[in-house]
């Protein structure tokens, strides 16, 4: 392969979509696969040494979702239009590098090695599109009826990467002026040339449908381990007129004795996912002893000791906590704390149970000395092919 030096390579990921074919109420690429949203294995394949920046494109309403799965790893997030088309001529104005890949964000499956072989055919060729000879009989039907046959000979399926000098896709976008494409090859061959060919991969196969998700995991996708981590946390009371509970700011007539803000669910939360990955208790990532933990946001915290599971190789995919309190009430504040938890953990809320019961006035919490929260948090192994 051209040494890296030689060019900065950029990707651009298209996610902006709807994907109503797969029958889902949001985003198909938000919809879990494997224990993560489906658009986190197709951002964890382009997390190599090998590509300099990675842009993402979404729609307005998925915003927000698709910026924190960016976020772990750096990537930047465009608005993208009301085509793919449009989309992607929207991140191309934002892409710095002199090669840029585009894909899919709806193929998670794409192997390290096809990356590579496109990076190295733009070099090479000036332009890559990953595609698979087709094999089945082709025909055109008119009316229910065949008129014709296709020799498959000369017949392929494109895929992504579709790799190209960002110079001149980004003129041939300039040019297209609105017009629709469905793949980025089709706007290249219009305004620049023919594209070449990269041999593609059968398991680079696209989610498109709702059974795309229940198919039995690839190759590059093996049969991750699942893992269960339990934590505890217990606050007393002392002077103060409101407590923080799943990142939310209650009035109350009492507040919770802690070096930081004594956020006992998000406390409990983090202890367990912590567990669940086999690394060491909060205590040893943020220690009580030290000054840059005073208040500090319990959230915050959390969404730090994530991304320690994250790089262990694993992501939370559902999580129950149970408060215990006689004072103050929770209920009206409980679906608050489902979204909170559920950004920090980037997960969807429906992952997220949250029960509030008192002690029935019998011991520490039934005294009304303090609060105390359970977590139960199942982990799943992400492996990157």
């Amino acid at each position: 392969m051209t040494e890296k030096k030689d060019f900065k390579v950029s990707v651009i990921i298209a996610a902006a979509g709807r994907g109503e074919r797969a029958g889902f109420s949001k985003n198909k690429l938000l919809a879990p696969l494997y224990g993560a949203p489906a658009l986190w294995h197709t951002l964890k394949k382009f997390d190599i040494p090998e590509t300099d920046e990675v842009i993402i494109a979404s729609s307005e309403r998925d915003f927000k979702e698709i910026s924190a799965l960016a976020k772990y790893f750096g990537y930047k997030v465009v608005k993208g239009g009301a085509t793919r088309t449009e989309s992607v001529k929207n991140a191309l104005e934002a892409v710095t590098g002199d090669i840029v890949l585009i894909h899919d964000g709806a193929r998670p499956f794409v192997s390290r090695e096809l990356i590579l072989k496109c990076i190295d055919s733009v070099t090479l060729f000036g332009s890559a599109v990953c595609a698979t000879p087709c094999t089945d009989t082709v025909a055109t039907v008119n009316g229910g009826q065949i008129s014709g046959f296709h020799d498959r000979n000369t017949l392929y399926r494109l895929q992504t990467p579709q790799g190209f000098f960002t110079d001149d896709i980004r003129r041939a976008y300039t040019l297209a002026d609105g017009k629709n494409y469905t793949d980025d090859s089709s706007v290249y061959l219009e305004f620049c040339g023919c594209p070449h060919i990269v041999e593609g991969e059968e398991s680079n196969k696209k989610l498109t449908f709702a059974e795309d998700f229940k198919t039995e995991i690839p190759q590059v996708c093996a049969a991750p381990t699942q893992r269960v981590g339990f934590g505890v946390d217990v606050h007393a009371f002392c002077e103060g007129d409101f407590v923080t509970l799943g990142g939310v700011k209650i009035a109350c007539d009492k507040a919770l004795l802690a070096h930081s803000d004594g956020d006992v669910i998000f406390h409990a939360i983090t202890d367990a996912l912590l567990s669940a990955a086999g690394l060491k208790d909060i205590g040893h990532y943020f220690p009580d002893t030290d000054q840059k933990y005073k208040n500090a946001d319990s959230a915050q915290m959390c969404a730090a000791a994530l991304k320690e599971v994250q790089k262990a190789g694993y992501v939370p995919l559902n999580i129950s906590i149970s408060v215990q309190a006689e004072k103050p009430r929770l209920a009206a504040y409980v679906d608050k704390i489902i979204s909170n938890i559920a950004h920090v953990l980037e997960i969807a809320t429906e992952n997220v149970a949250v029960a509030a019961g008192t002690c029935e006035y019998l011991g520490f919490v039934g005294e009304g000395l303090g609060i105390a929260a359970y977590a139960t948090v199942l982990l799943q192994e992400v492996k990157n092919g």
